[in-house]
């Protein structure tokens, strides 16, 4: 319980520098400032694996699993790829999301500050229940892994679907009916008070958006890291590494998400693999490092392919 409660304590005082030290004054993220603090995410990240060999070396955290520290230590590093990459689905909905609502660049940090804050409490209790369940009902692995399978082909045979607009969403008219809404922008404020009246500006209504499809996007996320493994904690702490490090890669990928277009190849590649890995578990056993290799090779390659393709299609119409 110590070392949970360090956790948090340790999350809650970065984000706390986060707001009021490095971003106390709203401004525009810059490709280069947000590939500086992608790196250094990722960086701590992978340090932190060593950290989980550490506090699994020497039974400071419950092990219910039994692992050897050199599991539970890939097992973060499989856990954490598998929600990065799942993470930019993600980060494509929010781009469309802050377009929509025409929310301007120097406050879109804030927005995602505060939307990070809502993800981590939403996923804490999605990966409670989810961590229950596996552990109490046996069957409920081979119904997560037939879900991520089948989303993992609906997503293959339904590539060119609707595109998501916000402004239509059940979330955004369900939301007008119960708080006025202005389309008024008040500095970094979530809600202006006009006539006597408290309205919801752009920024709340952005935030409640995609807090709403951040759950709807852990449907798919929380199932898939718990057929790496059911240990609370590493299933916990490498969601949280995942989502501290979104609001960077949002601002490194946000202009060049049509260089990237290819990586949904991966996505439906590491879905299908631990959907078929939930599903199989009884009959062929994955080695932590084969999971681990799969997954890596998977991103690789759909980075290698994007940025090709991309540098290809440019040279054509540059013809």
């Amino acid at each position: 319980m110590i070392v949970w409660i360090c956790f948090i304590i340790a999350i809650l005082l970065f984000l706390a520098l986060d707001l009021g030290v490095f971003n106390k004054t709203p401004h525009i993220i810059s490709t280069k400032e947000a590939s500086k603090w992608t790196g250094i995410w990722v960086t701590i990240s992978f340090l932190f694996s060593g950290v989980v060999y550490w506090l699994y070396s020497n039974n400071y955290v419950a092990n219910p699993d039994e692992l050897k520290p050199l599991a539970a230590s890939i097992k973060f590093i499989t856990g954490y790829l598998i929600e990065l990459s799942l993470s930019v689905d993600n980060i494509f909905v929010i781009a469309i999301i802050f377009s929509a609502f025409k929310i301007p660049k120097k406050y879109q940090h804030r927005v995602l500050f505060w939307g990070i804050i809502g993800a981590i409490v939403f996923r804490g209790i999605m990966i409670y229940f989810g961590v229950l369940l596996i552990n109490k009902f046996a069957w409920t692995t081979y119904l997560f892994g037939a879900f991520l399978f089948y989303t993992a082909v609906k997503m293959l045979f339904n590539g060119d679907e609707k595109e998501f607009e916000p402004k239509k969403s059940l979330v955004y008219r369900v939301l007008k009916k119960v708080i006025p809404v202005t389309t008024h922008i008040d500095g970094e404020h979530f809600f202006v008070k006009r006539k006597h009246i408290t309205a919801a500006t752009p920024l709340f209504v952005a935030l409640i958006v995609i807090e709403v499809m951040d759950v709807i996007f852990a449907l798919d996320s929380v199932p898939a890291i718990l057929a790496i493994t059911s240990d609370p904690f590493l299933v916990f702490s490498s969601n949280i590494f995942a989502i501290l490090g979104l609001r960077s890669m949002y601002f490194f990928l946000a202009n060049m998400l049509e260089k990237f277009k290819y990586l949904e190849f991966s996505l439906i590649a590491i879905l299908s693999f631990v959907g078929l890995k939930m599903l199989l578990h009884d009959f062929i056993e994955i080695p932590e490092w084969g999971s681990l290799a799969f997954i890596a090779v998977s991103l690789i390659m759909g980075i290698v392919v994007s940025l090709r393709m991309s540098k290809k299609e440019n040279v054509e119409e540059n013809k």
